[in-house]
């Protein structure tokens, strides 16, 4: 199975990238990303691009990918309107379109976010976004489009997020997630379960196209028992 990454050196990316590393019926990934990840594997392929929005010198070589995982996007502090939607929903459009022309047969999974607006017509800014771009994407004739909306995630194995503000709210959180998992088990992730489970959304779908944290951790439950 190969796997196509974005977002390789953000807290979430660098969780997905380890288990895809990690995962043996993962035999080849290519992670397109602004800045190294500083991974080293036999599998991984890394792909500097300074514009991620210009793909074309690379596309050939994202060819018959079974797999997207878009974990790239940008927090809404200090960020306009027009500058965030550039962000989080013309970019992951572009990269969308370019695998199309590439790889039409692949499953393409976006990160949103707990709250998303799909309706596209509510007061909050960012969940406005999200929705939009999340209906975009359904859209687009690939094999199938899932949108997940994972919450709150605790991050393992020393990574970090590269956002000041988050890199102290997970710290002060830290000793407080253990607790939040044992009272609600599903309402939590880590970011070794969303890795995992991305990939088996991949690997094996899912039930539905938008897929809450519950979803999420509904599908690793299920994949434990068999």
């Amino acid at each position: 199975m190969k796997i196509i990454l974005f977002g390789a050196s953000g807290m979430l990316g660098q969780g997905v990238l380890r288990e895809c590393l990690l995962d043996p019926e993962v035999t080849r990934v290519a992670s397109v990303t602004r800045r190294s990840s500083g991974q080293q594997a036999a599998k991984l392929h890394e792909y500097v691009m300074p514009d991620l929005f210009d793909l074309s010198s690379i596309e050939p070589e994202l060819c018959d990918y079974d797999g997207c995982l878009f974990c790239l996007g940008a927090s809404r502090a200090h960020l306009s309107e027009s500058e965030y939607r550039r962000i989080n929903h013309d970019l992951p459009l572009a990269v969308a379109r370019a695998l199309l022309r590439q790889s039409p047969g692949l499953v393409f999974e976006y990160v949103s976010g707990a709250g998303t607006d799909s309706s596209e017509r509510g007061r909050v800014m960012w969940a406005r976004v999200k929705g939009g771009t999340e209906n975009a994407l359904l859209a687009l004739p690939f094999k199938a489009a899932y949108m997940l909306r994972p919450g709150l995630i605790q991050p393992l194995h020393g990574i970090v997020s590269r956002t000041p503000l988050y890199r102290v709210l997970y710290g002060v959180m830290g000793p407080f997630f253990p607790v939040l998992k044992a009272l609600a088990p599903k309402a939590l992730l880590t970011t070794e379960e969303l890795g995992r489970a991305m990939i088996s959304i991949v690997k094996e779908g899912a039930p539905k196209t938008i897929l809450e944290a519950t979803d999420l951790n509904g599908l690793l439950l299920q994949k434990s028992a068999k």
